[in-house]
Parts: structure tokens; C-alpha cells; sequence
């Protein structure tokens, strides 16, 4: 691979970089005092993938060690945000489950980024994103095939 396409790859992943930081920042700023990104990220990903999974599903799909996503469960749990429930395929773990608490929390916190949205729309115009979510997409599906090969 020749210096000028290297560069544009580092180039993508840093600009990804610092947008995920800033959105990171701005989301959090609009959480409940005590809430983290990380709670926010596990509520959305239930909801976007599906709920019923283990913790050590969610620490590989989130890529953070099995204590620190049971740390983050149990801040959730606490919080009435999830459940956590015996595995129907095995009896041994436990499996996560989202409460009606944790749907509204979730799209309690969307809702609280709104006006923000709103600005972001008003400065880059939708049409301007024709294409650029599905080619993001398009990149996420490659690296988590990716990571998925590659021994952890």
C-alpha cells in the first residue's frame, strides 16, 4: 500500500476519532448526573441488536473485559434499567434484559440531544449526508467481520 492511500485511511479514522470523542462529550453532557456513556451505549445496543444476551457477549461485542461490562450491567441494574435473568439455554448465567426504564432512559437521552441535532442539522444540511451513513455502515460491517476472525 503506497504513503498517499495510508494516509487516507488514517485520515478517515481520525477524523471518526475525533467525532466520536466530541459526540461522546456532548452525550454525556446530556445524561442524568451518574450515567455514563457506556450505560447509554449497552441500553442502545440492546435495543438496536436485541436483549437476552449474556455479559460476556456484550463485553466481546463492546470489546472491554467481562469485569468492566459487569460493572456497567450492575450500574444498570441498580439503576432499574435492565434485568438480569437466568439463561434459558444453559441455567448457569445470567442473560440481560432491558426494563421499560431502560427503553425510556434511552430514548429519554436521544431526546435530550435533540436540539443539538437540530443545530448539526441547520450547519450540515441532510442532503449533504446522501451516502455517507451507509458507507460508514458499510466500513463497520467489514471491521467487526474483521475483529470477529481475529483471535482475542
Amino acid at each position: 500500500m503506497d504513503s498517499k492511500t495510508i494516509s487516507v485511511y488514517f485520515t478517515l479514522f481520525n477524523e471518526i476519532g475525533i467525532i466520536e470523542q466530541l459526540s461522546r462529550a456532548l452525550l454525556e453532557s446530556r445524561l442524568p448526573d451518574g450515567f455514563l456513556v457506556s450505560h447509554f451505549a449497552v441500553l442502545n445496543g440492546l435495543i438496536r441488536v436485541r436483549d437476552g444476551r449474556t455479559p460476556l457477549e456484550l463485553a466481546k461485542a463492546y470489546q472491554v473485559p467481562k469485569t468492566t461490562m459487569t460493572h456497567t450491567l450492575s450500574g444498570l441494574e441498580k439503576s432499574g434499567l435492565i434485568v438480569m435473568r437466568p439463561n434459558p439455554r444453559d441455567g448457569r448465567s445470567k442473560c440481560v434484559w432491558l426494563t421499560d426504564s431502560g427503553r425510556e432512559f434511552r430514548d429519554a437521552a436521544i431526546g435530550n440531544m435533540v436540539p443539538d441535532m437540530m443545530y448539526l442539522a441547520e450547519m450540515c444540511p441532510i442532503e449533504s449526508l446522501d451516502g455517507v451513513i451507509e458507507k460508514l455502515s458499510e466500513i463497520r460491517q467489514i471491521m467487526d467481520a474483521k475483529r470477529d476472525e481475529d483471535p482475542a
